[in-house]
């Protein structure tokens, strides 16, 4: 999510230490390089990205949280928006108080879901067909913070992490009834300072596991899909992520690539638990929010909620596909 202050304090050092860290060694190829920025985006207008799905064609759908729209931007940079969801009156969303768009997926046939924080009844989650207006599909509690959201096409579900309730909602795709399919202490943000408020963030599928990022406690999480379709026991899979937003798989494996939205950063988490960086301030990044990948293309939308400067899309070139590692 936008609008988290910078680190202080212990985060602050870790995101320090990161840093150090995270150098390549010597004569070592970077993972990523050809950064550039896509697209230049205005935040006079609203347009302080969130959550990013890609399109077939090279293309990129990304949702402007505070504008309340979906904007496509095509691979040769140009922005136009595709939506904008309903005013609310008296909008009241934790944390944001006001309303936000926040998650987003793609399905193969082009619809578009979206989730929508208002603090009123009009939170859930919501539908964009092809050629028709956005329509509300579920509703979800308004006192939450609906945030990442993924899609299980196969299953015929979504996805939505609650950053604010500590709660992963299963949503059918048709629509109708959320529950919460996965909640607890290692979901919910932290109890007291240096607490943001902010528990599950992200939120991504790899094979029959649902991985989610928590903000608070700079963790990365797989939680197993049973047969029956219920959750399994929440599994750690990495710590130390300060700021940690939403992330994507770069490859076939279990590694990730990551957003860390206060450390200004890209990182690579690998199966073995490393992190090394491999997009910063230098390269465009100004509080990434997500990542996605489409073959070779890494694709990062940055909201500049903190630093005040050049929201954007950036595009980047990955050196060789991430393994089983």
């Amino acid at each position: 999510m936008p609008r988290l202050p910078r680190p202080t304090g212990a985060a602050a050092v870790a995101v320090a230490l990161g840093l150090l860290a995270a150098a390549p060694a010597a004569g070592q190829e970077p993972l990523v390089t050809e950064a550039r920025v896509l697209a230049h985006l205005d935040p006079a207008a609203g347009q302080t990205p969130e959550n990013i799905a890609l399109g077939l064609d090279g293309s990129a759908y990304l949702t402007f949280a505070s504008a309340r729209q979906i904007a496509h931007v095509t691979d040769d940079g140009r922005v136009s928006t595709r939506a904008t969801l309903p005013a609310v009156a008296h909008a009241d969303t934790p944390l944001l108080h006001s309303a936000a768009v926040t998650g987003i997926a793609r399905a193969h046939d082009g619809t578009l879901y979206v989730n929508y924080a208002t603090g009123t009844s009009a939170t859930g989650v919501w539908r964009l067909s092809p050629g028709d207006a956005p329509e509300r599909i579920a509703a979800l509690p308004a006192d939450g913070l609906p945030n990442g959201l993924a899609l299980d096409e196969r299953r015929g579900v979504l996805y939505v992490a609650d950053s604010v309730r500590g709660t992963v909602w299963r949503v059918p795709r048709s629509g109708g009834t959320a529950t919460a399919w996965a909640k607890g202490a290692a979901l919910a943000p932290l109890p007291a300072a240096p607490a943001r408020g902010l528990g599950a963030n992200g939120v991504r599928l790899r094979r029959d596991a649902v991985w989610v990022s928590n903000t608070d406690r700079g963790t990365l999480l797989r939680i197993p899909v049973r047969a029956d379709g219920a959750a399994g026991p929440v599994e750690p899979r990495a710590d130390g992520l300060a700021g940690i937003d939403d992330f994507t798989f770069p490859g076939p494996g279990r590694s990730v690539l990551a957003a860390l939205n206060t450390g200004n950063r890209v990182v690579l988490v690998r199966a073995d638990g490393t992190v090394t960086t491999v997009l910063t301030t230098r390269e465009g990044l100004s509080n990434p929010t997500s990542v996605a990948v489409r073959g070779r293309t890494v694709y990062v939308p940055s909201a500049a909620s903190a630093t005040r400067r050049d929201p954007n899309l950036l595009v980047a070139r990955l050196r060789h596909l991430i393994g089983r590692g």
